[in-house]
């Protein structure tokens, strides 16, 4: 099966998306709108959005095997799809140790998870999985249509595009902040994902495999790390930086909003890449 994503994505959490949000995200030429932060096994989010458009896919970044049943995903799965062929993408993910107590052996887990998905219909081309370090993105490769990594500067995408090889889904996930104050784009994005995340175990060694430092990791981020991890200036600057990952190799790009207004932000954005790639 073949799933069009569009170049750019639109990752959204539960309390920032109604069907309202989805239709704009549409009309302003997003592919995807990824459903963040653990939805619900039930995805009736997912099908609301879906309902809501026409063209638009939805994808979860990322269903999280501590908190939503395997069974009931994969029901949930082909409720959707039969709703709306092709246009639904399972992301999955393995969580955080800091978020959850029962957090043990992930890879062991994760494959138990999808073998799950497998076994009740669940098409594995129709499978993603959060992957960041080496040993999950084989497994991303290997059993999954890919992988659809965040909190990842471009060079990650370039070592991802490597271990996954040709022909698997490249999908990361990059904040945006349409904001030519440097020092007050960096401070918001401090306040916010991707500065608060910085204590997150799996991003922290993700990040240290990629060159970064202690240093560069405390305090909610350096200077250097936080203008790796999140595209702000002017628009184009923006888009511009966004579409470094396409060059590093990936297939689509999301795109995580910060500032007051995400579904604003996602508008700038994407009128922005628009622009940048019709000159």
């Amino acid at each position: 099966m073949t799933i069009d994503l569009g170049l750019l994505g639109a990752h959204l959490r539960e309390h920032q998306v109604n069907p309202a949000a989805a239709v704009e995200a549409e009309r302003a030429g997003y592919g995807t709108l990824w459903l963040d932060a653990s939805p619900p096994a039930d995805l009736a989010l997912v099908e609301e959005l879906l309902d809501a458009t026409t063209r638009l896919v939805v994808g979860t970044s990322v269903v999280n095997v501590w908190t939503a049943d395997a069974d009931t995903v994969a029901a949930s799965y082909h409720r959707v799809e039969a709703r709306h062929p092709g246009r639904f993408l399972l992301g999955v993910g393995i969580g955080h140790r800091e978020v959850h107590t029962e957090y043990a052996s992930p890879y062991d887990t994760l494959m138990s998870y999808l073998d799950k998905l497998a076994a009740e219909g669940v098409p594995a081309d129709r499978t993603v999985v959060a992957a960041l370090g080496p040993k999950m993105l084989r497994l991303a490769r290997d059993c999954t249509a890919g992988t659809v990594p965040c909190m990842v500067p471009a060079e990650h995408t370039r070592r991802a595009r490597s271990i996954l090889g040709a022909g698997k889904l490249l999908l990361p996930g990059h904040f945006a902040l349409p904001e030519p104050d440097a020092e007050r784009a960096r401070a918001i994005a401090r306040s916010a994902p991707p500065g608060t995340a910085l204590a997150v175990t799996n991003y922290a060694n993700n990040l240290r495999r990629l060159g970064y430092t202690d240093d560069d990791l405390a305090h909610a981020g350096s200077d250097r790390l936080i203008d790796a991890l999140v595209a702000h200036g002017n628009p184009a600057t923006v888009a511009t930086k966004l579409l470094a990952h396409r060059d590093a190799g990936a297939d689509h790009i999301g795109v995580y909003p910060l500032g007051d207004d995400p579904v604003a932000t996602l508008l700038s954005v994407a009128e922005a890449v628009h622009t940048v790639q019709a000159r």
